[in-house]
């Protein structure tokens, strides 16, 4: 028989007259002040970016246009081979691979002389295959799968398509798989890769993947067994005695008096053995090695830093109205001044790059506080869907951009702009309230008109 104690214990019947509680206050009520339980489950969850940046990150090395030397040189055999020359243009033995031939998959499988679209088609299909997960799983984590579940499928897919791809056996192959790794993807550590990667370097490209994709799957062990189901979404969901007993397990030891008269409570509207050191090491010997992956990661740490003042002191829409503009601005200033300063362009690139990484985390935030529990998951995948869409279209830009920068750049700087200004037509969300419900955000957007309209 379920316990019938009361979840407030009403030591004043004045009490009655105030408000209900909400969700939020409910939940923390009973698991108390953040704790081990609370960190465990945090750390457990965040480990999932370590895996599935590896498998966006992993093409750097497995995927690289391998370096080759000549093996005849001009007045050796009467060989025309020198460093400039064209490799498709020389006889296949007036030249080597600098490293072993299973080190890429162009060198293994012989597509030095392929097109660009054949060399790129393994990395864009891996981000396509992210796009198109996002569209058919995104509903998932706010369905009846919720969100544990969802976070275990995306990462056993990742995981097992990783596997997989060391059996291929040519290109085509290896971009379905791939192709099935972004579906899986769960968007969820860059600097780890080259603790990985580096070390192995004149091993097969393959061992990279088998060495990820069993670090996954003992990953999606950890997150079946420890990881719990999120007590706000199974409440709204109707799951409440799932919903009680997760709040048990997480919180002190007092807690264990909560009982199902939680279901009773009426709820207001919510408010809201390498490691990288050693990675690090030989970066640091070889600073030429990995330039743009180390910069780019320092960059996202610090817009990760700045991300979290941003959020605490400046509006939503000026923040990302200011860094959209400033990226933009940078873009098109490194379109413009081809013929600059190398170390100009490279901090005009890390300017933008910063920006644009701030802006979009600062959009996560957004995204987040305009839209309630129910749909808040769809809401964030289609917004992933939109970067990912990016990452579809990157090689050709990339490609294009080796012939000057002006299109790759002038496109960049585009399209960060106008997406920037689209923001004047969202509401603003700082320190507004955080619902559970369509009802509720309707409701709390009627107020808002009523307030717009009051004021004039």
């Amino acid at each position: 028989m379920a316990d019938s104690t009361p979840l407030f214990p009403r030591s004043d019947p004045s009490e009655d007259s105030k408000k209900s509680p909400s969700l939020d206050e409910t939940i923390e009520q009973y698991i108390g002040d953040f704790g081990l339980a609370q960190l465990v489950q945090a750390v457990l969850v965040s480990l999932a970016w370590f895996f599935d940046s590896q498998q966006a990150f992993i093409s750097v090395f497995t995927d690289a246009e391998p370096t080759w030397h000549c093996t005849q040189f001009p007045g050796n055999h009467s060989s025309s081979c020198t460093s400039v020359s064209n490799i498709c243009q020389l006889p296949a033995n007036a030249w080597a691979w600098d490293r072993p031939v299973f080190s890429s998959f162009i060198s293994e499988w012989g597509l030095q002389c392929a097109s660009s679209l054949i060399k790129g088609l393994p990395a864009s299909s891996f981000f396509a295959g992210c796009l198109a997960g996002g569209l058919l799983l995104a509903s998932l984590a706010d369905s009846y799968v919720g969100r544990k579940n969802t976070l275990l499928l995306s990462c056993l897919l990742m995981s097992f398509a990783t596997f997989l791809t060391v059996f291929s056996t040519n290109v085509w192959i290896y971009s379905a798989l791939k192709f099935l790794n972004g579906f899986g993807r769960a968007s969820i550590g860059v600097l780890s890769l080259p603790a990985i990667g580096y070390p192995y370097r004149n091993y097969s490209w393959k061992v990279l993947y088998l060495w990820t994709s069993l670090s996954t799957i003992s990953y999606c062990i950890f997150v079946y067994v420890f990881v719990r189901e999120s007590p706000r979404w199974l409440f709204v969901h109707g799951r409440k005695e799932e919903a009680v007993s997760v709040l048990k397990s997480m919180g002190p030891a007092k807690s264990s008096n909560i009982t199902m008269s939680f279901s009773d409570v009426e709820f207001e509207r919510d408010s809201w053995n390498a490691n990288i050191y050693s990675a690090l090491k030989i970066l640091i010997k070889r600073r030429w090695a990995f330039k743009s992956v180390v910069l780019n990661a320092l960059s996202e740490l610090l817009a990760s830093l700045l991300t979290f003042f941003i959020v605490g002191k400046l509006n939503r829409k000026s923040s990302l109205l200011a860094l959209t503009i400033l990226s933009a601005f940078c873009n098109i200033l490194c379109s413009v001044l081809r013929k600059a300063s190398t170390y100009l362009k490279i901090g005009l690139e890390l300017v933008s790059f910063f920006s644009a990484c701030t802006a979009v985390n600062i959009l996560i935030i957004y995204t987040l506080e305009m839209f309630p529990t129910c749909v808040r998951n769809s809401a964030v995948s289609v917004l992933r869907q939109a970067v990912v869409l990016g990452g579809v279209i990157s090689p050709i830009l990339v490609a294009a951009g080796g012939r000057g920068g002006l299109l790759s750049y002038g496109v960049f700087g585009v399209v960060i702009g106008i997406c920037g200004l689209f923001v004047l037509s969202l509401p603003e969300t700082r320190s507004s309230t955080l619902c559970d419900t369509l009802e509720e955000e309707e409701h709390k957007e009627t107020c808002r008109r009523n307030d717009r309209v009051a004021r004039v």
